[in-house]
Parts: structure tokens; C-alpha cells; sequence
């Protein structure tokens, strides 16, 4: 498949370290809330096995904020997500699909309490901060919404963790996953997080202070040289084995948390406030037709662009495949799909056509690795 460059503009917007990026050969980007995330530096598979048991820094600034503050900010922010949050605490981080009124997702955010007023909601690829304006001002909420300027930086891989240290000293080892704090650099306090879209360990940087965060960019390289640091970014191989779910390529608003394997993320029986709730209720009570699995198809490569449909030996429709790569460990494509009841089961077989090819298949449960 053929690769075209993309046309920078003000609406779609640069970060503060894609001038470094480019330098250090960047050779692909998305486009992931509106801004610029680098896709590729060179092979994925390359990248891939480095991730696995080097370190690499990732600018991953497209995973922007929405802020919400004020009186009535832990109401707005509850009723936009099922996962009951009438218990967080200051300095943690909280995954909470967001839903709307039908019971289908949004999106999948990772949610910062600040303090007791104060929340990030760091959004996956969806304008979460016009959903959260629109029933705002519905609800007539004392809140304050806004994006503000943070760019992280991701620092992901086995080694992130001795880099971390001889930067930031023994104690950010100490923090517990999903949980942040504050740590400084030269004199500048960054909100960093024991968090990042990879399962090989790792933090990821809240910038607020764009000159303080290019150059902490800087001297991850200078003095990662012992950790065979490297320029990355998230690795489709990574992810897809790993089970890490992608909004608006896996799942998007025709699905619901059920649907996607979130129910430990929905609470139903406790006493909050939130959109869709009772639609839940009715499918859970209902049960789901159709869910998210894995599946192993018989070739070696892959191009994907949307998605494919998935059939049976009897030529009926099962399902759609919706992510898909070449995984080094399994030596065959590997994807995500979403497949109909009752085929969603383990060895369930089926086929897709694909570039004039019909290729076999096997359902598996997620996570592959």
C-alpha cells in the first residue's frame, strides 16, 4: 500500500517535540485528536522487539486533556462514565469508559482526580470536551471546561524504570500503577504517572511547561545511552497482542462496555448518577449478541484500512475484523474482532476475503499474550 504525507496545517496541529521526531527519523504519522502522532520510526516489527526489552521515549502529546473544575465538577465527570467513581482518590489514575445516553462508548479516558474539584480526563481519539460542554450546559453545572496545555511524554519499556530512576531517583520507582505525583526536573514540577498505552511497564510525563518538557526530552537521550533508549511510538504488534484496545478501530459509539469486555468497569448496582444506566441494565439482562475476541489468521501479512467481513464454512456473516498485524511471536496475523453469538468462543473457525485472497481463521480470547 502506497504511503502520501500529511498536509500540516494550524488545524492539524504540531506537538513540542515534533522537530526532534522528524530529526531522529520519524518515517510515519497518524492523525490522533487532531494533532500529529507518530506512527513508525522504520519497521514496526524492529520497534516492536525493542519496546520488549530496551526503552523508548514516545511523544504521545495527541492524548490530550479535558479539564474539568469546580463545584459540581465530580458530578459532571460521574455521569459521564459507568465506573463508579464516588470513592477515588487524590493522585490516582482511574480507566472509565465514557457513555452516552444509549449505553455505546464514546470513549475509553483515563481519568486524573487532581483534587477534590480538579479532574483530567485524557481522552482517547474523540471530542470528549464537546460532550462534556454539551451536558454542562444542559445540566446547568457549576464547572469550568477546558484543554489545557499538557504534552506527554511516554517513557515505556523494561528499562523505563532505571531511566526514570536516574533522573527522577528511587522514589518514582516507588509509585504504584496507575497512581502519579509530582516530581521535578531543573527545577520544574511535572505530574508524572506510573501509566502508558503498552504492557511493558512504564510512566508517562504530564508537560505543562513547554521549555522544561523539550528539554527533559533532551536529556532522556543524553543520559539514556546505557539503556539503548530510542525514539518510539505505539506499536500496533505490541498493542494488539497485549489486548489494548483502540477507539475508532476496535470499537467505537455503535458498541457498548459489555460488547468490548468492560463490564468490571460498569457498576449498576450502586447508587450513582450516569448516562445510559438503565440501558445497561436491560443488556446485561438481555446478555450481549455479539463481543470482542481475538483471532489468528492463516497468512503472514496484512493490509488494513477498515473492516473486513468474517464468514463460517457455511457462508453465513459471524463477524468483522477490525485490527489486524503480523505477529512475530505467534509467525502469523493476529487481530481483534468483533464476532456474533453464538461463534464468539474459543476455536471457533471461520474465513475473509481480502485483497482477492480468502484467508482461514481462528477465534481466540483476548489478551493473546
Amino acid at each position: 500500500m502506497k504511503n502520501y504525507s500529511i498536509a500540516k496545517s494550524r488545524r492539524l496541529r504540531s506537538t513540542p517535540y515534533t522537530s526532534r521526531i522528524e530529526k531522529q527519523g520519524v518515517t510515519a504519522y497518524t492523525v490522533y485528536n487532531h494533532m500529529l502522532l507518530p506512527a513508525a520510526f522504520g519497521s514496526i516489527e524492529d520497534s516492536y522487539h525493542h519496546l520488549k526489552k530496551d526503552v523508548q521515549v514516545w511523544d504521545v502529546a495527541a492524548e490530550r486533556q479535558v479539564e474539568i473544575s469546580g463545584k459540581d465538577s465530580a458530578k459532571l465527570v460521574q455521569l459521564m462514565t459507568c465506573r463508579d467513581l464516588s470513592k477515588s482518590k487524590i493522585g490516582r489514575c482511574y480507566y472509565c469508559p465514557i457513555i452516552d445516553d444509549n449505553g455505546n462508548l464514546i470513549n475509553d479516558p483515563v481519568i486524573l482526580k487532581l483534587a477534590e474539584n480538579k479532574w483530567w480526563i485524557s481522552i482517547a481519539d474523540s471530542d470528549v470536551i464537546f460532550f462534556a460542554k454539551g451536558l454542562a450546559t444542559g445540566k446547568k453545572f457549576d464547572v469550568k471546561i477546558f484543554e489545557p496545555n499538557v504534552d506527554i511524554i511516554a517513557i515505556q519499556g523494561p528499562k523505563s524504570f532505571s531511566l526514570m530512576e536516574k533522573i527522577f531517583g528511587k522514589k518514582i520507582t516507588e509509585l504504584k500503577f496507575f497512581g502519579f505525583d509530582y516530581f521535578d526536573f531543573k527545577g520544574t514540577k511535572h505530574l508524572i504517572a506510573r501509566s502508558g498505552w503498552s504492557k511493558q511497564g512504564g510512566f508517562e510525563v504530564y508537560v505543562e511547561n513547554t521549555k522544561s518538557g523539550q528539554d527533559l526530552y533532551d536529556h532522556f537521550f543524553e543520559i539514556g545511552l546505557e539503556f539503548n533508549v530510542k525514539p518510539g511510538c505505539p506499536n500496533l504488534i505490541e498493542r494488539i497482542e497485549s489486548g489494548l484496545l483502540s477507539y475508532g478501530n476496535d470499537f467505537d459509539n455503535h458498541d457498548n462496555p459489555f460488547e468490548c469486555g468492560f463490564e468490571k468497569y460498569v457498576n449498576l448496582e450502586s447508587d450513582i448518577v450516569f448516562l445510559g444506566k438503565e440501558k445497561l441494565k436491560k443488556i446485561k439482562s438481555e446478555g450481549i449478541k455479539r463481543k470482542l475476541m481475538g483471532v489468528q489468521i492463516e497468512t503472514k501479512e496484512i493490509s488494513l484500512t477498515g473492516s473486513v467481513n468474517i464468514m463460517n464454512i457455511d457462508g453465513n456473516l459471524i463477524g468483522d475484523l477490525r485490527s489486524a498485524c503480523y505477529s512475530p511471536h505467534f509467525k502469523k496475523v493476529i487481530g481483534i474482532a468483533m464476532i456474533k453469538e453464538p461463534f464468539c468462543k474459543s476455536s471457533e473457525t471461520g474465513k475473509l476475503e481480502i485483497e482477492g485472497k480468502s484467508l482461514a481463521l481462528k477465534v481466540c480470547e483476548l489478551p493473546f499474550i
